[in-house]
């Protein structure tokens, strides 16, 4: 009887291992997933939609010095306790209904739009027409007290450029900048590169950021891609990309 319970045992330690082993290989195979996916086309397809999903907004905020009203934009998941999800349930009193977050001007989260509203109107309208995922949006105040140009600049996703039919954080990271209303929604990074970082010069009134560029195709971004090193002089009423050589 003990020899049959050492067999057991070995062999439950044998499974859990096998198991933890899998696990550890799934993790890191779902860190390597491209960023990029390359076909002839190169056209977005978004296919994949989620019927739990619930469209809501916060209330609006208003950055200092401005006369219009944001109201961030997004998707909430409600679930049921032990159960489908299902929107009504009793258990939304746990949940959070906040979808985004203020710091001092820039607003955070996992937006699907912001929307825009002058103080002495009851429109409203979008930010973009098309599917986007907004992870920033700061408003440059310094900018706007110097020279009067009210410049909003957006990190975000702008397409499904891993081709797995849905438009995420596993897709490239662009930039954007719009005027305080909304208009002008503008993409100032270059198509397939991704958004590494950026960087408000005050003194110059520059906007600073670089990209990094697959050369290589190989989906990833790494130390064989190429950084491209940019910057945007936010006192012109024309947003124009310029670059620059550091190195």
């Amino acid at each position: 009887m003990i020899i049959e319970y050492n067999l057991s045992m070995k062999k439950y330690f044998k499974y859990i291992a096998l198991a933890i082993v899998g696990t550890l290989i799934s993790c890191r195979e779902e860190v390597k997933k491209p960023k990029v996916s390359y076909d002839v086309s190169n056209k977005v397809s978004v296919t994949k939609t989620d019927s739990t999903q619930i469209e809501v907004a916060d209330l609006p905020i208003q950055m200092e010095g401005t006369d219009y009203l944001i109201h961030p934009v997004g998707d909430l998941r409600v679930f049921e306790k032990g159960s489908k999800a299902r929107y009504g349930s009793s258990s939304v009193n746990d949940v959070s209904f906040t979808i985004s977050n203020l710091g001092e001007y820039e607003i955070t989260g996992y937006l699907q739009n912001l929307k825009f509203q002058k103080t002495d109107s009851d429109s409203i309208h979008a930010l973009s027409d098309k599917p986007v995922l907004i992870l920033t949006a700061t408003y440059l105040k310094t900018v706007a007290d110097k020279t009067k140009n009210k410049v909003m600049v957006y990190t975000l996703t702008d397409s499904d450029t891993n081709k797995d039919g849905k438009i995420d954080t596993s897709d490239i990271k662009t930039l954007y900048l719009s005027d305080i209303s909304g208009e002008n929604f503008t993409k100032v990074s270059a198509d397939l590169q991704e958004l590494v970082d950026w960087n408000l010069i005050e003194s110059k009134n520059r906007l600073y950021f670089r990209t990094i560029e697959d050369t290589n195709q190989n989906g990833q971004f790494d130390k064989n891609d190429v950084l491209h090193y940019n910057y945007i002089d936010l006192a012109s009423k024309k947003w124009e990309v310029k670059s620059y050589k550091p190195i």
